[in-house]
């Protein structure tokens, strides 16, 4: 991955969410209604492709393609913006894998999904998890579950990594 590739691929990220939100609560993230301090929501998929490239336990080629995915895997559901130009069709796939109608129906069908895109929704779902004072109490035990369940199947496949150690941190 080139930098000017990578540096594209943030940008993206970062003005989609900024300028062609689906909705006001689009924009912004992790903050409760009124909150000073909002996040804006590019910074989700921005920090989701960083941390993976911080993986040395993983090739560069997992963590390059990681990269893309995550820079641009919520494009579809939370913006109105043109389809990024420059994708690939591996990344393109892989992003329509890790997209799901809702949180039922991702903790139901991720198990079908190639270990790769159980790889990069820790990524996800650990960022979500950060800033994740709109979850309810009970839906917050229910990603917990979630996370921990990706987390060892994650281990299971690639070993120990950053992100895994991450989870585990957060979630104990």
């Amino acid at each position: 991955m080139e930098a000017r590739d990578l540096a594209r691929a943030v940008r993206q990220a970062i003005l989609w969410h900024d300028r062609y939100p689906k909705s006001p609560g689009k924009r912004f993230r992790g903050a409760p209604k009124g909150a000073v301090r909002r996040i804006p929501y590019g910074i989700h998929p921005v920090w989701a492709a960083m941390t993976i490239l911080h993986e040395n336990s993983l090739t560069e080629e997992i963590r390059f393609l990681g990269a893309q995915v995550l820079c641009s895997h919520d494009f579809e559901e939370d913006t109105t913006a043109p389809r990024p130009k420059g994708l690939s069709k591996e990344v393109r796939k892989l992003v329509k894998l890790m997209t799901f109608k809702n949180f039922d129906e991702e903790t139901e069908l991720l198990w079908e999904r190639p270990e790769i895109v159980r790889l990069f929704k820790l990524y996800d779902k650990i960022s979500n998890w950060l800033d994740g004072e709109w979850m309810y109490p009970e839906r917050r035990i229910l990603h917990r579950v979630h996370i921990l369940k990706i987390t060892e199947d994650v281990k299971k496949h690639f070993g120990p990594l950053n992100i895994t150690r991450i989870a585990h941190a957060l979630c104990d």
